[in-house]
């Protein structure tokens, strides 16, 4: 008998049970867990959320919905992201904006799946986790910076992933690679973050129009600026301004 057969028959069969993991993700305080039914109601989540959304007990989630407890303009888009995981369009490290329990902003990576019985769809699961502070002590960290500076030089204009790369002494593949690994982001998001960051203080300091912000944060389109600012902050940049004041 080999001992990758040994192995085998050694291994522990776990399964965990929803409220298992719930309780896991509960001592993770920069993670947001939850599962919700096809309804989109919540069946389990983990104190992080809880937390964050001014509660005290998990109970005061449980039964209820995205639009029950967030702002009308984001509950109605996390809903409308939530029916899109339910018909099986799965999210994947999604880039986003999200609330602590004070109303402040922060950048997380979302990931969103169908939960099946069979071949039936009977709810979703999601893990939204904090975007941690780069990882300085990497090798490649001071090369990439200067690619980061470029970025944020830049980010109104358009920008090549080759320029970026050609920045960093590296490929493009290397350079997403590397940018994953340091920053938790590919160059693409690092991009989006910052020129979203830029849109949202215009539109709390200035009363430029969303067509002058359009163009001053990169985007030639304003419509295409519209749609990447909902879909990476969940609202549009006119309700945006409303909730930021």
């Amino acid at each position: 008998m080999s001992q990758y057969s040994t192995t085998r028959e050694r291994a522990i069969d776990i399964s965990l049970s929803p409220v298992q993991i719930q309780e896991i993700f509960d001592a993770l305080p920069d993670t947001v867990f939850f599962i919700k039914d096809v309804e989109g109601r919540y069946t389990h989540v983990n104190l992080t959320l809880v937390r964050r959304l001014g509660m005290k007990n998990r109970s005061d989630l449980l039964g209820r919905t995205v639009t029950q407890l967030f702002p009308d303009q984001l509950g109605s888009s996390y809903k409308a992201q939530d029916e899109r995981v339910l018909r099986g369009n799965a999210i994947e490290n999604h880039l986003e904006t999200h609330l602590y329990a004070n109303r402040a902003a922060g950048w997380c990576l979302t990931i969103k799946r169908a939960l099946y019985a069979g071949k039936q769809v009977v709810g979703l699961v999601g893990i939204s986790r904090d975007l941690g502070v780069p990882d300085s002590q990497h090798s490649s960290f001071k090369r990439l910076q200067h690619a980061i500076d470029h970025i944020q030089a830049n980010f109104y204009s358009p920008l090549r992933m080759q320029t970026l790369a050609d920045i960093a002494g590296v490929s493009i593949a290397q350079l997403e690679r590397l940018f994953k690994r340091v920053f938790q982001l590919t160059p693409q998001q690092m991009l989006t973050k910052t020129r979203i960051e830029e849109a949202m203080q215009l539109l709390l300091q200035t009363e430029m129009t969303i067509a002058e912000i359009s163009q001053a944060c990169g985007y030639s389109d304003q419509s295409a600026f519209a749609r990447q600012f909902k879909a990476t902050v969940g609202v549009s940049p006119r309700d945006s301004r409303s909730l930021l004041r």
